[in-house]
């Protein structure tokens, strides 16, 4: 009798395992008929098994299907395909539900108002025996919405959402916090990546589980250590509850090893991003690669790439879980690509690098109150993917102002990837954007990594910032700006609109207040919001600042002793988000100014690298494509072909994944800053790729467009 219950309720637990699993059990390695997560799968690695468009056939690629949001802006979304339905978010960022195959509209939620000023880059699904919903984020709140209607699951978190500020500490409550990456799941929990200010006073960065049925918080990990955690005495004492620090966030995204119950995730720096003379220490775990528990949240290992960061050289992507060959032994291995160029690779159970890491000196800053670090790591292998330093003879050949840009040069500090910020001007080589970013590299099973990289230099400087008294002779407005905009618009409101930093002079008759008014209460794009720190009276001084409503002369009468309060407590500040750029607007360094690379993991050296992109427009017929600045990642697939869009040249790309040969390009309506989704619905592939632009100058979009072979190839092999 005992036995035959015992086969009962194994079999239950089967049957229940099946329903809460069946569309979440993952290929061995990528994705097949289903897109069913981020970036294709829980391992990051952007690779698709389908095989019907091929070498032979993509070039006779067309457009299957057109799908229009009624929003446009900038859409960054890598679309989720399950069950022959493809779910996606538009530019004001709600969600949708589509007939993968037509494109055809299920439904489309409204709730919560249009958000047209922050991006979001994908959705979540998740099943059990109760049903099928998805998760997205809006703001500070994770909703879960029934898969079939878009309506909110009201049992989870309060009435169909829970606030992601639930295991933060308590002063968050005021500050910003937000996902712009979709979570990563583990059996019933979502882990959940945070988007907060980069600035002084910015909320904790750390690593939150939900329960994906309740909403509820199930684990948090804290990236600022408390007393008595790991890496407590790598940070000022006290420095978890000073108000003043915070950061050291996973914005980019999480990979996990579902048999291995580990989730590897990627942390930013620590905040202020520029100065950390209040931070002295190397700042665990900010710019840290962590192995947690899936489970509990707990630290299996750890690898900081960079020691107390001062130049915001966050983890741009997930990690790529991946199989290599080393030492002739095959190795379940992460790799993490960085802003700095670099790839580092670790075993993932114990940690260990597959390749020699080296701590090696790095130029120190001249700034008497920093406490830098003395040494970084560097890997030995492979060889950056990223150009680490420049020189005048760097200078573009396309530039008309060569000897300005040059006296630059020489005038500045540039000694390499790790050069500080100094008074005198610094050239940031790769640039704050990175070589890498957040588009994440591809891989196959043959342990080939694939990823694109920006090849562009910034210049910044960093100064003390203005004295009480020199605030205080100030109007409210002027100390405003000068408190929280002129780090990214600068003192004279001028902006860098190259560098996506528009200028803020001439604002009447150019933007509404009330849109004015909302972007700066909300947030948009890379803003972050100021709404939770700014009062009311501070807020409307701002924009009559603005306006040119008020003067910046002496404060009125009390207002002095009630902004050097809200003042934050940051002794320097930089001059500016700034791109290097001639005087046209383009990158002021030689091309190619965007690459596409193919890494042999298993040896650590390129198979080859080729120029992403063109501004046909500057160069001679002859000349060799000058390659562009890129947001987004590639996509590879079993049959040879790595696809990728991404450039500002609004065009989409397949390229031979074996040699970086170029296959097929067709031009988009708009730049598609999004990482394409392959899958397979009744026979037939299709890729498609959400296009929405306003980076790099662009234009904005609204369409994902997907496309196919004709029906009289679809039975056509490569062969």
């Amino acid at each position: 009798m005992k036995r035959i219950l015992f086969s009962i309720l194994t079999a239950a637990m089967i049957a229940s395992c099946f329903l809460a699993c069946s569309d979440r059990s993952e290929p061995s390695f990528g994705s097949g008929e289903d897109w069913y997560e981020y970036q294709g799968g829980p391992d990051r690695n952007q690779y698709s098994t389908l095989e019907q468009i091929n070498r032979k056939n993509v070039g006779q690629l067309e457009v299957a299907w057109e799908y229009h949001t009624g929003d446009t802006g900038q859409v960054q979304t890598n679309s989720i395909v399950v069950n022959d339905t493809l779910y996606g978010m538009t530019a004001t960022v709600h969600p949708f539900a589509l007939n993968a195959a037509t494109g055809e509209e299920y439904w489309k939620q409204e709730g919560e108002g249009a958000d047209e000023l922050n991006s979001n880059r994908g959705l979540v699904y998740w099943k059990d025996e109760s049903g099928s919903r998805v998760l997205y984020t809006h703001g500070e709140w994770l909703y879960a919405l029934d898969t079939s209607t878009g309506e909110p699951i009201e049992s989870f978190g309060e009435g169909g959402r829970a606030n992601l500020k639930a295991g933060l500490d308590e002063d968050a409550g005021d500050k910003m916090v937000m996902s712009t990456t979709p979570g990563t799941v583990y059996k019933d929990k979502i882990i959940m990546p945070l988007r907060v200010s980069e600035g002084i006073g910015a909320a904790d960065g750390h690593i939150q589980a939900f329960n994906i049925k309740t909403g509820e918080i199930e684990w948090v990990f804290h990236t600022i250590p408390k007393p008595g955690e790991f890496g407590y005495d790598t940070w000022p004492e006290g420095a978890h509850e000073d108000p003043d620090i915070g950061g050291a966030n996973n914005w980019a995204g999480m990979a996990v090893d579902n048999e291995r119950g580990i989730v590897f995730v990627p942390t930013g720096s620590a905040a202020y991003d520029f100065f950390g003379g209040n931070r002295e220490g190397a700042n665990l775990f900010g710019n840290t690669l962590l192995a947690l528990d899936a489970e509990t949240g707990e630290r299996i290992w750890h690898y900081q790439f960079v020691h107390h960061d001062i130049l915001d050289r966050d983890m741009p992507a997930p990690p790529n879980l991946i199989t290599v060959t080393h030492n002739g032994e095959k190795i379940d291995a992460v790799a993490q690509i960085t802003k700095q160029g670099y790839v580092f690779m670790f075993d993932r159970e114990t940690g260990e690098p597959l390749f020699d890491i080296e701590e090696r000196p790095v130029p120190q800053s001249d700034i008497a109150e920093e406490k830098d670090w003395p040494t970084q790591p560097f890997p030995v292998k492979p060889a950056p993917y990223a150009r680490q330093t420049l020189t005048e003879d760097d200078i573009s050949p396309y530039a008309e102002n060569q000897e300005e840009l040059k006296n630059i040069v020489r005038n500045s500090r540039s000694e390499g990837p790790f050069t500080p910020l100094s008074t005198q001007g610094t050239i940031i080589f790769p640039g704050l954007d990175g070589g890498a970013e957040w588009g994440g590299a591809a891989a196959d099973p043959d342990g080939i990594l694939y990823l694109n990289s920006n090849q562009m230099a910034w210049h910044i400087s960093i100064g003390p910032s203005m004295g009480e008294e020199e605030m205080a002779s100030l109007s409210l407005g002027a100390r405003t700006y000068v408190t929280y905009c002129s780090a990214c618009h600068g003192s004279d409101r001028a902006g860098s609109p190259a560098s996506g930093y528009p200028s803020l002079t001439d604002m009447d008759g150019r933007l509404d207040r009330d849109v004015v008014e909302n972007v700066i209460s909300n947030g948009r794009n890379m803003m972050p919001a100021f709404g939770s720190q700014l009062s009311n009276e501070e807020l409307d001084a701002l924009v009559a600042y603005l306006y040119g409503e008020e003067g910046t002369g002496e404060s009125s009468e009390g207002h002095a002793d009630e902004v050097t309060g809200s003042i934050p407590n940051v002794s320097f500040q930089i001059s500016g988000y700034s791109k290097f750029l001639d005087s046209n607007g383009y990158p002021a360094v030689r091309p190619p100014w965007g690459t596409l690379n193919a890494i042999d993991m298993n040896t650590g050296e390129y198979l080859w690298k080729v120029t992403l992109g063109d501004h046909k427009e500057l160069r001679a017929e002859n000349d060799p494509p000058t390659g562009t600045q890129n947001y987004g990642g590639p996509v590879v697939t079993k049959s040879g072909l790595l696809f990728i869009a991404a450039t500002s040249d609004n065009m989409f790309r397949a390229f031979d994944k074996g040699t970086g040969e170029l296959l097929w390009e067709t031009e988009l309506p708009a730049s598609a800053f999004a990482t394409p989704t392959v899958y397979e619905v009744d026979g037939k592939q299709y890729v498609v790729v959400a296009c929405g632009g306003t980076k790099l100058g662009t234009s904005g979009g609204d369409s994902y467009i997907a496309f196919a072979l004709p029906d009289h190839l679809l039975n056509q092999s490569e062969n």
